[in-house]
């Protein structure tokens, strides 16, 4: 057996190698292409396909001469198809032929035109005006552009959109281009302007505009109709064809249009008239349709008459044609083709592609052709073509001519495989005539068979062996050979099961056979009824010769469905089906509405999407707002919305916001994506519910109450024309005095009156309100009214100078003031004429001394002192003035050594040297820091290990000198629970000692 589409079956063409030679077929012709020249750049194809065996072969010719593509880099050939690139409106224009060839014989195809459509602009220029009397009839040139394609026509009266609509009076004709008005009146005075399109490119061109104006030198009398628009005296139509036809008249008063036949009688239903009148339509024109039309224009002062004919032509069409013939040598032949057209075709004959002619044996005349005694080298490809000057046919046919015994089309094939236990049948048909007697040999076995077919039923492993069919006839004997080898049967002993998976998993589809070595076994996957390419990225066939597996990496919810395994083999093929179900987060939701929309609620309402594999078990709603950073869940009845579920109560919305909706579905994968966003929704106003907050307040100018809050949040306010409402009354009065603003962002109000004594305790409560009503106060606070900075000045102001960076400034407190005192304020400066000098420094009201700090050394400070509150700062004392000590050496301790003997450890360093402005030294500071502490003086080391930073500054009036670079001492502990020590030093030569001893506590 062998596989045939997806079938067993046991004819000559499982059997044989197919060696029956027939010439080509056409399966597609090229058509006509018309071309935009503005899709020059791209490539156009001229199709030519045909069938044959051998394989055909293709050549092209244009306008007669063949088309040498080795030497043409445009034009290039894919299959048979001619395809060319950089295309070339001059060059490439024309008329293209294909031919179709093999060792058989040639044929031609249909001729087909290359043409390309264009529309050139219209000249730039100024067209002169128009200038005619009121009731004068016009025609407006158009002036029409070169161009290539079907055109369109229109005009513009004075400015785009505004075209000219075409009734009795104007008419815009399809052939010339050209505007006619019948009988100018004044609404007609304007720029026209002429619009051409090519039907084919759908290119725009428009011509300079063109002005009609009314002469002044009177009225245009009344006048007899004049034809301006007329169609020729032979029209030649097309069967099938619409043919229109154009009358139309210039008059005063506007011409009546009437048609009739030159026959009289009357139009058939299917003729149409348009713009009326002016034009005449008859679709699908027929024989019948043929013959004289008369226009006739007609107004009160006389009528003019327009006279035609329509002729009626058609392409050849076959009506007779010959079919593909084998006859033998000597033999004659007779083909006769016959086709209808208008008018009556004329015939050619082609072999091979060539025009046959008339000669000794060879006769041709009107469609008919016979060859009296045919030879070998009659044989080949034969056209008939019929012509008239509307077109050109083909018809092919094959000529066989059968001379001598041989196997030239069926021969055996060399090797044939067979599965055991099937049916194989051997054909065995020779070209011969007359018709040769057939046998089979097989070793010493001879078989007769008169119709040469040998067949061998359930073959068995004794059946293998060479097979030779004989056949003879008068000519002589002929034979061929082919053997026959039987295999055991292939057998898939693990193929794919039905599974489910979830998306994003990978798996592998097993397809694993036993077969018979001498068989090429080939695997395939086929999904869903196509096949499985090569290049997708999640497929992978993976296995060897008895192994097909399909592995599926990162599944996909697309890749569900019947997966097929196919095992082929020289005799049969194999298959094994496995469904593949596919499970996901569902699809997004769809449809999301929102209905029923109050100051606190939406309805929601949405339809589901795919479950994707697995039931939907509930939905999740998120909404977004102006307000919102990202999307936020929301509270929805019912609480938690199941699956079946597809509507939903959204609760707790703020009044008069803007929200968008969406919907999320989750199933036992996971939670699918969005849904569509729904449409912005703005919930009902209402009265405010939300207050301010932090309200509060006080300082300001004298005689003023300033009260504070925190504005509400937009989202809060509820509705428009939100503003807020201010109350407040001194303590011990029973009324509130209300203030409102409109401004939804204030933050603050300031209340002033005269008559406010300073720091009085005022009620203060703050609400809301807008267009929909008031809204709630905030809780009642306290605050005070504005104070008056204090009258009063400290007393027994003194300073001195603590170092070169800082001066130590005393006072005595305020003894009394009646205004409040929340602390004292110490300015200072260097001088007067330099205010970027000024310092400032505040302390609380129960202290009276300050340390300034980060002053320059050896300077003059100016100094004075007041007292303060949140209104100002009270009267200052005069200023006093200290001047700052020298500053410290800038010289740091140089030359630093250690040395350590048991528990005493000495440092030694070279003495610091005052400059001239710089303090005297008046000794030496030794500070260590550890990881835990810093000590000074005197060190007390911990027991545990640990690291110590040693410093040595100089000491002066003018403060501490730099740090001398720092040396490093690692303590260590040895087993019994001494310490050694490690000191970390650079070479220093030694000029003054200090012995520091350590004293450790142990125990």
């Amino acid at each position: 057996p062998f596989l045939h589409s997806g079938c067993y079956c046991f004819s000559l063409t499982d059997c044989l190698d197919s060696g029956s030679y027939h010439g080509p077929r056409w399966r597609m012709e090229p058509g006509d292409l018309f071309i935009p020249v503005d899709s020059i750049e791209e490539e156009a194809t001229l199709t030519c396909d045909a069938k044959g065996i051998p394989p055909p072969q293709y050549r092209w010719s244009l306008n007669g001469t063949l088309i040498n593509l080795g030497l043409d880099r445009r034009r290039r050939l894919s299959g048979g198809n001619l395809i060319i690139s950089s295309l070339d409106r001059y060059q490439d224009v024309g008329m293209y032929q294909c031919m179709a060839f093999n060792t058989v014989g040639a044929i031609l195809s249909r001729r087909a035109s290359l043409q390309f459509a264009y529309l050139d602009h219209f000249k730039v220029h100024t067209r002169s005006a128009v200038s005619v009397r009121e009731g004068q009839g016009v025609v407006l040139l158009c002036g029409t552009p070169t161009s290539s394609g079907d055109l369109t026509y229109a005009w513009v009266f004075n400015e785009y959109p505004y075209f000219v609509q075409q009734d009795n009076r104007r008419f815009v004709s399809q052939q010339t281009g050209n505007l006619y008005i019948a009988k100018v009146e004044p609404s007609d005075v304007g720029n026209y302007t002429c619009v051409v399109m090519n039907s084919i490119t759908k290119g725009k061109v428009q011509s300079s505009p063109t002005s009609l104006i009314l002469r002044t030198d009177g009225v245009m009398g009344e006048y007899e109709p004049k034809i301006e628009v007329n169609f020729p005296d032979n029209v030649p139509a097309a069967k099938g064809s619409t043919v229109t036809l154009e009358c139309f008249a210039l008059g005063n008063p506007v011409p009546e249009i009437t048609w009739k036949r030159a026959n009289g009688v009357p139009f058939p239903s299917k003729v149409k008239m348009k713009y009326s009148n002016a034009v005449l339509e008859i679709p699908s024109f027929q024989q019948d349709d043929t013959g004289g039309y008369e226009c006739v224009a007609e107004n009160k002062m006389g009528k003019n008459t327009a006279t035609g004919r329509l002729a009626f032509y058609a392409k050849p069409q076959w009506i007779q044609a010959m079919k593909d013939t084998a006859l033998a040598i000597e033999e004659r032949l007779y083909w006769e083709c016959r086709a209808n057209g208008k008018p009556k075709p004329s015939y050619t004959w082609l072999k091979n592609g060539q025009q046959l002619l008339s000669e000794d044996r060879i006769h041709v005349e009107d469609g008919v052709l016979t060859v009296s005694v045919l030879t070998l080298a009659d044989a080949g490809m034969y056209q008939c073509v019929a012509e008239n000057k509307h077109g050109v046919i083909y018809f092919a046919a094959e000529l066989m001519v059968l001379g001598r015994l041989a196997f030239i089309w069926n021969v055996l094939r060399a090797l044939l495989k067979a599965k055991a236990g099937t049916t194989v049948t051997l054909e065995c048909k020779p070209q011969a005539y007359p018709i040769a007697s057939i046998l089979w040999k097989k070793g010493n076995l001879i078989s007769l068979s008169p119709d040469g077919t040998l067949r061998l039923a359930n073959v068995s492993k004794s059946d293998a062996g060479s097979y030779t069919c004989f056949a003879r006839n008068r000519f002589g004997m002929s034979s061929t050979t082919g053997r026959l080898l039987v295999t055991d049967p292939t057998r898939i002993i693990q193929g794919p099961v039905d599974m489910e998976i979830i998306v994003g998993e990978s798996i592998v589809l097993p397809c694993q056979v036993t077969s018979d070595p001498v068989l090429d076994v080939s695997f395939s996957w086929a999904f869903n009824g196509q096949l499985i390419a090569k290049g997708d990225g999640h497929f992978e066939l993976v296995g060897g010769r008895t192994a097909g597996d399909l592995m599926i990496r990162n599944i996909q919810l697309y890749h569900a469905g019947k997966y097929i395994c196919v095992v082929d083999t020289d005799v049969e093929s194999l298959s094994a089906v496995a469904v593949l179900i596919v499970k996901g987060p569902p699809s997004p939701p769809d449809s999301v509405t929102v209905e029923e929309v109050t100051d606190s609620t939406a309805q929601l309402a949405w339809s589901p999407g795919r479950d994707n594999g697995s039931p939907i078990t509930n939905y999740l709603i998120q909404t977004r707002t102006p307000f919102t950073v990202g999307w936020q869940r929301v509270n929805t009845v019912p609480e938690i919305i199941d699956g079946n579920t597809v509507t939903a109560t959204i609760v707790d919305l703020n009044a008069w916001v803007e929200y968008e909706f969406r919907v999320l579905a989750r199933n036992s994968v996971g939670v699918g994506e969005p849904s569509p966003v729904s449409v912005k929704t703005r919930t009902e106003d209402a009265v405010p519910d939300a207050a301010p907050g932090d309200v509060g307040g006080g300082g300001g100018s004298r005689s003023e109450l300033v009260i504070t809050w925190e504005p509400v949040p937009e989202e809060l306010q509820n509705g428009e024309s939100f503003g807020y409402i201010i109350a407040f009354r001194a303590f011990g009065d029973v009324s509130w005095t209300h203030v409102a603003t409109s401004a939804p962002g204030a933050a603050r109000y300031v209340y002033r009156n005269d008559s406010i004594a300073p720091f009085s305790p005022f009620h203060v409560k703050v609400g809301t309100y807008n267009s929909k009503g008031q809204g709630p106060f905030s809780p009642v606070v306290t605050i005070y009214s504005a104070e008056i900075e204090p009258s009063g000045m400290p007393a027994g102001v003194w300073a001195r100078s603590v170092s070169a960076s800082e001066i130590e400034v005393n006072w005595q407190a305020l003894s009394f003031t009646p205004e409040r005192v929340l602390g004292y304020e110490v300015v200072y400066w260097e001088d007067d004429t330099k205010p970027e000098t000024m310092g400032k420094v505040r302390v609380p009201w129960n202290q009276t001394s300050v340390t300034v700090s980060g002053l320059a050394g050896t300077t003059q400070y100016f100094l004075t002192v007041s007292a303060f509150n949140t209104a100002g700062t009270g009267p200052f004392l005069p200023a006093i003035n200290v001047t700052t000590k020298k500053p410290p050496p800038a010289q740091p301790p140089l030359n630093v050594e250690w040395t350590l003997v048991g528990s005493q450890l000495s440092l030694f360093w070279e003495p610091v040297v005052a400059m001239e402005s710089e303090s005297e030294v008046t000794g030496y500071q030794v500070s260590e820091h550890s990881q835990n502490s810093q000590l000074n003086s005197e060190l007390t080391l911990p027991e545990e290990d640990d690291e110590y930073i040693i410093h040595i500054r100089t000491l002066s009036e003018g403060g501490l000198g730099p740090a001398s670079d720092p040396i490093r001492i690692h303590q260590l502990s040895n087993a019994r629970g001494s310490r050694a020590w490690s000191v970390d030093i650079c070479p220093l030569s030694i000029f003054l000692a200090v012995a520091i001893s350590a004293f450790r506590s142990t125990s």
